[in-house]
Order: C-alpha cells, then sequence, then structure tokens
C-alpha cells in the first residue's frame, strides 16, 4: 500500500474546487481545506475525513480513498445547500485532476448525507467520494 498519494490528491481536490466558477459563483471563497477559527461564512465549503484502502497489486502501488467534502450553510431549509452540494459533485466527478505525485484513475460519487445540525437553521451536507490512485 502506498498513503504517499494522499496530499497530492487532496491539493487537486482543493484546486479544483477553487478553481470552479460554478462553486466559487455560490460561495466565494469559502472553499476551505481547514474551517478557519472565528467567525465563518453563512455558507462554506469544507475538505473533510478521508479513509483509504490499499489497492496495490502485481502492477504497483495503490490505494483507493474515500474523500469527503461538507456543504455548510445557516440558510433556512436545504435548498441553498443542495445547489451548492451539486456544484462541488459536478467540479469533481470524472474531472480531470493533475497530481503532483502518482497517478488518479477515477474520481466517483459514493453517497451524500444531508442533516440538521442540532436545533437550529444549520444544514450540513456530507459528500463522499471514492478516488483510486496508483503511485507511479
Amino acid at each position: 500500500m502506498s498513503y504517499g498519494v494522499s496530499a497530492a490528491l487532496q491539493s487537486a481536490v482543493y484546486q479544483k474546487l477553487i478553481a470552479d466558477a460554478e462553486l466559487t459563483g455560490l460561495v466565494g471563497n469559502a472553499i476551505f481545506d481547514t474551517v478557519p477559527p472565528g467567525t465563518v461564512p453563512t455558507t462554506y465549503v469544507s475538505l473533510g475525513p478521508e479513509d483509504v484502502r490499499d489497492k496495490s497489486d502485481n502492477t504497483g502501488m495503490g490505494a483507493l480513498h474515500f474523500v469527503t467534502v461538507s456543504v455548510v450553510t445557516d440558510s433556512a431549509g436545504f435548498q441553498t445547500a443542495k445547489s451548492v452540494a451539486a456544484a462541488v459533485s459536478d467540479a469533481l466527478v470524472d474531472a480531470d485532476f493533475t497530481l503532483t505525485r502518482g497517478s488518479l484513475v477515477y474520481f466517483r460519487f459514493d453517497r451524500a448525507t444531508a442533516r440538521r445540525v442540532g436545533t437550529g437553521e444549520t444544514r450540513r451536507i456530507d459528500l463522499n467520494f471514492q478516488a483510486r490512485v496508483e503511485d507511479d
């Protein structure tokens, strides 16, 4: 197994999100690798947890990354969150990623979970993707 492509994959996902005109039209520059301390925008996108499994074979080292990207908003209802989540998905699924290490075999949507956070108006959608990489 190789975890070596993880940082390159995370960077490529982040770069793809901040370069997407549709997404930035919805959230501006509120796309974070990590949510900053203090007051956060009313709607933002954040890279989340990652789970990785070995997918090495006779041809070389590889891994399957389960990547989470979260959309958080305090807008009433789920419409805003779902519009932003759709833009995130459109920006990432089957995109042409440039990695600084290794290569991307595919980047696919896996599932999403939409929920209200606590008892307030905050809504959160966690989008889960699968990324198969090879460590060339």
